[in-house]
């Protein structure tokens, strides 16, 4: 049989693949239109249950468009067959409270398009569930059902709990928990508060359970999540700022560095918040806070291609420090930039500019801290004073980062000690390593540059699996010198399911959680 699809024409098949970043805005347009009256995730959000668990994040395509999405991540036993909000469960809607070692696969989402709901995708994504939970012989699959007909029902037949027992007895019909039971799951129980708010079901949701035929004691559950890299090779330079003549001078000295650690095979080489400010030297005389800024901006095309060249050309992905940059609108933002060994340019803005930086170059804070997808797994960026605001961290590993970044600049010690110790209490509270690079030495008649004082590092939770002080290595304070450590990933993940302390998943989420207001 011929088949008579023309060359060129769209394909217009139907079906289900695992999500990936790139589909992140369909996925947030798609939850739009099914939830009208909700706000939809986050793109950070998003970015968190995709970077923690792959396999269970599921996009239903036709042709191109994507037209339906699945959240799932593992939970143990206990908090999975425990009453719980939806808040609580996923941790924010972040898949933070996701177990590598958990029995059952947990539901956070399903939703169809409007438009393409003839095309039975629901039960399409429900039974790509089934199997992934067979694959990897979980015990089943437990969710909290939304109860669409509760809010107009629930009255009239005594309140919710009694309306309950009618689903539960099959004298009423809804439709979705309906199809939830024709599809297998049993109802465990009631679920009151699971999202508060929502007037269609009076925040009530049904406890469902499925149970995985095949699952089978004697056989180990198979990971199924996407192979990651366990040891990752930082570097951390702790740059001393001296006079130059000319570029070119400046990029021989940061190429001494790029071209060391290249040598030691360094997945990341972090350098100093401001390091661009040797530029500042090549001129007469001291500039003006407006002249210093357009002169750094000026120079920004030949620093990417400069840093570019490097990471590229050594194989190494660098965070390139930061400066005071001029924006298109005339603000200025402190911005640190971020050059991946494949060629790519990330910008991360300082989020809380000093009041030294507010006074003098009128920086402005910027409004996004998004994790950076390196081939190493995701990261985050903390410009020094940032590091000393909790929710910015908690932000980024929410989205899945285990090694955030913080170039620093700090003119005496008291400034390094509080950049120094938010960073330590930022690898303990979040259960992630933290590496420090700041700039020693002075630069006459620039200002802000005087004097320098930095002891870089490269900084671990406190528990068994790491360095016995939470250090994996330092610089000696003050001079030229550079940090190396090998960090190892995995530990972290051990240590977050069972560490002698496990800050992320003890957290508190009924009480509270980080919440970042701007549109993501």
């Amino acid at each position: 049989m011929t088949s008579t699809k023309r060359e060129g024409d769209a394909d217009d098949r139907l079906r289900i693949r695992q999500a990936t970043l790139a589909d992140i805005p369909s996925i947030i347009k798609v939850v739009r239109a099914v939830y009208p009256d909700l706000k939809p995730y986050t793109r950070a959000q998003l970015s968190g249950t995709l970077n923690r668990f792959p396999a269970g994040q599921l996009v239903a395509v036709k042709g191109e468009q994507v037209v339906g999405f699945s959240a799932s991540f593992r939970l143990g036993e206990v908090l999975a067959l425990t009453p719980h909000t939806w808040i609580e469960i996923t941790g924010g809607g972040f898949a933070a409270r996701h177990d590598e070692n958990g029995e059952y696969l947990y539901g956070m989402e399903v939703c169809v398009h409007p438009d393409f709901r003839r095309y039975r995708i629901g039960r399409r994504l429900y039974q790509q569930r089934q199997q992934l939970v067979e694959a990897m012989n979980l015990k089943g699959i437990v969710f909290g059902g939304r109860i669409p007909t509760m809010g107009r029902r629930a009255r009239r037949h005594g309140g919710p709990d009694a309306y309950f027992e009618l689903l539960r007895n099959g004298q009423a019909k809804d439709p979705v928990l309906q199809f939830q039971r024709d599809s297998g799951f049993e109802l465990l129980g009631l679920l009151p508060n699971y999202l508060p708010g929502e007037a269609s079901t009076l925040g009530y949701a049904s406890h469902m359970l499925w149970r995985n035929p095949r699952y089978t004691s004697m056989t180990p559950r198979e990971n199924q999540s996407t192979r990651r890299q366990d040891r990752v090779r930082v570097v951390s330079v702790q740059f001393l700022q001296r006079g130059v003549s000319s570029f070119r001078e400046f990029a021989d000295n940061v190429a001494y560095f790029v071209d060391t650690v290249g040598g030691y095979q360094a997945d990341f080489v972090c350098f100093p918040e401001l390091m661009q400010l040797q530029l500042l030297s090549m001129h007469d005389s001291e500039l003006t806070a407006s002249e210093a800024v357009d002169a750094l901006t000026s120079h920004r095309e030949e620093l990417d291609e400069l840093f570019s060249d490097l990471a590229v050309r050594y194989n190494v992905n660098i965070i390139g420090g930061s400066y005071p940059l001029r924006q298109a609108d005339g603000t200025v933002r402190n911005a640190a930039f971020v050059y991946l060994r494949d060629g790519s340019v990330h910008v991360q803005d300082k989020i809380h500019p000093t009041p030294s930086e507010a006074n003098w170059w009128a920086v402005e804070g910027g409004d996004r801290l998004d994790v950076i997808q390196t081939d190493c797994g995701p990261i985050g960026v903390l410009i020094c004073y940032d590091a000393e605001f909790p929710e910015l961290a908690r932000h980024l590993v929410d989205q899945g980062a285990m090694i955030l970044f913080v170039p620093f600049c700090t003119d005496e010690r008291q400034g390094y000690m509080r950049v120094r110790h938010c960073s330590q209490a930022r690898a303990i509270e979040n259960q992630c390593h933290v590496v420090m690079a700041g700039n020693v030495g002075n630069l006459p008649r620039v200002f802000n540059m005087d004097i320098q004082y930095a002891q870089s590092c490269i900084l671990t939770p406190c528990d068994f699996p790491f360095a016995r002080d939470g250090i994996a290595a330092d610089t000696t304070p003050n001079v030229e010198a550079v940090a190396i450590a090998d960090l190892s990933l995995a530990a972290l993940r051990e240590a977050r399911q069972s560490g002698t302390v496990r800050n992320l998943r003890d957290r508190r989420l009924d009480l509270y959680q980080v919440r970042w207001l701007p549109p993501a």
